[in-house]
């Protein structure tokens, strides 16, 4: 069994999978960071200063100053700002997915329509050998 499952876990796909998965958590926290510390900052900025994580409404309990303060006193609230926030992170990782993946189509056109590199000399002697034993027979 331990035999089969080190057979399993070195297949080429499961290593790719498990590089991709390790890419994706990193590129994750940068695009977490990105929308937190350089998109909403501005779109605070001109919309006075409002912080998206900070929209809710408060279902059960008091009005409260912030989203921390209410959940501190544990009232039960929508948190509809960390939603808007995890929707433009996911139009940003949606967005960056596709220009990686209309560059990665790019390059593979570009390679299939780049000529075949001419033969060497030995391979085209080795044709001319095999073109007279055709003719020969």
């Amino acid at each position: 069994m331990l035999k089969e499952f080190k057979e399993f876990a070195m297949r080429g796909n499961v290593i790719d999978l498990a590089v991709g998965i390790i890419i994706g958590a990193a590129f994750t926290t940068v695009v977490n960071s990105l929308v937190k510390d350089i998109i909403m900052p501005p779109i605070g900025f001109i919309m006075n200063g409002i912080d998206f994580s900070n929209f809710f409404i408060v279902l059960k309990g008091d009005s409260y100053p912030s989203l921390k303060a209410a959940q501190d006193a544990g009232a039960v609230t929508i948190n509809y700002g960390i939603f808007i926030n995890a929707v433009i992170n996911f139009l940003i990782v949606a967005f960056a997915v596709f220009l990686l993946v209309k560059q990665v189509n790019v390059f593979r056109k570009k390679a299939a329509e780049e000529p075949p590199a001419a033969p060497t000399k030995s391979e085209a002697l080795l044709m001319e050998i095999r073109d007279a034993l055709k003719q020969g027979r």
